[in-house]
């Protein structure tokens, strides 16, 4: 088992200790930066909206993408804010555990080929 650098438990081990303990952790730093940085902070909530609207694919869809895409990058923060999105959305443990296992394939897939 491995610790993040926020003091849980990564994807590694068992299941992060507490998601909104990481939340709770960055958000002074996300208050920082938008205060900091207000313009690209409201853009970027601008293409958050945009990009998880629903459409094609449905929010429940595009949150279990993220949640996979978070697995990929090691962003717990991500993980934790994209795994509480995908459940408010409909998502099942069921299908979260499905979509992290297709990231087995692509993160390690590829190393087959360039590795």
């Amino acid at each position: 088992m491995s610790t993040s650098e926020h003091g849980g438990t990564t994807a590694h081990g068992k299941e992060h200790a507490n998601g909104k303990t990481v939340l709770r952790e960055l958000s002074p730093l996300h208050r920082e930066l938008r205060r900091a940085i207000p313009d690209v902070y409201q853009g970027f909530g601008e293409l958050h909206r945009a990009a998880f609207a629903e459409g094609a694919l449905d929010p429940r869809t595009k949150e279990l993408i993220a949640l996979a895409i978070g697995v990929v990058e090691g962003c717990d923060g991500c993980i934790a804010s994209h795994a509480q999105a995908a459940v408010r959305a409909g998502a099942s443990r069921q299908e979260a555990a499905e979509a992290i296992g297709v990231t087995f394939l692509m993160k390690g897939g590829p190393a087959t080929i360039y590795g």
